[in-house]
């Protein structure tokens, strides 16, 4: 059975460069496995950006249970 391990990451959208630090630090985690499943953004005023990450989790590694 595959499983997986979850992320999530925020990112404050308060500065200039942030689209493209939440580009970079996205870009990053993809480089070492994490697909991002979902982005959420706030609907006022442009506040901010959640992302929601997966990656397969490898053999071995207790993600956790919901027994």
């Amino acid at each position: 059975m595959t499983t997986y391990e979850y992320e999530i990451l925020s990112f404050p959208m308060d500065r200039k460069n942030s689209l493209i630090e939440m580009q970079a630090a996205l870009n990053a985690k993809g480089r070492i496995g994490w697909e991002v499943v979902s982005i959420s953004s706030s609907e006022f005023a442009n506040i901010g950006h959640t992302a929601f990450l997966k990656r397969e989790a490898s053999k071995g590694t207790d993600v956790g249970s919901t027994r």
